[in-house]
């Protein structure tokens, strides 16, 4: 596939999650995905993905990614993004609803095949996501 192919494919991806279709994630993602920097409990495939989207959209229900600056080859996808949104829910199991407003930076690399992502590398600023909510980190 070309460049463009994939860079739309990932979009498709980020406008899923933005309007909270989720279920269309299940078009774009292979069965045997491999996510190499999955969250805790996340899961395989594309049943993982929407798995951490429903917990990030409930616990965010205006939860908005926003890609920055995006770069593609034939078979992978790398994009700077920001993440925002407002915390109406309970995140990660744990941090009840602080009504707080976050903002905060990741990078991702999408590896495709055949017109789905095949393979993910990620980061965001988890840390950052935290002390914008408020959550007493403890000391090492």
């Amino acid at each position: 596939m070309s460049a463009q192919d994939n860079i739309e494919i990932q979009k498709k991806f980020g406008e899923a999650i933005n309007t909270g279709h989720l279920d269309l994630l299940r078009d774009l993602i292979s069965s045997d995905s491999v996510d190499h920097d999955p969250s805790p409990g996340q899961g395989t495939g594309p049943e993982g993905y929407i798995k951490f989207f429903k917990m990030m959209r409930t616990a965010f229900p205006d939860l908005k990614i926003e890609v920055e600056t995006i770069l593609a080859d034939e078979d992978k996808v790398a994009f700077a993004y920001t993440i925002t949104g407002t915390q109406n829910g309970v995140f990660m199991d744990e941090v009840e609803p602080t009504g707080k407003t976050i903002k905060a930076r990741g990078m991702q690399i999408s590896k495709f095949e055949n017109g789905k992502m095949t393979e993910r590398w990620g980061s965001s600023d988890e840390l950052g996501i935290l002390k914008q909510l408020g959550v007493e980190l403890k000391e090492i």
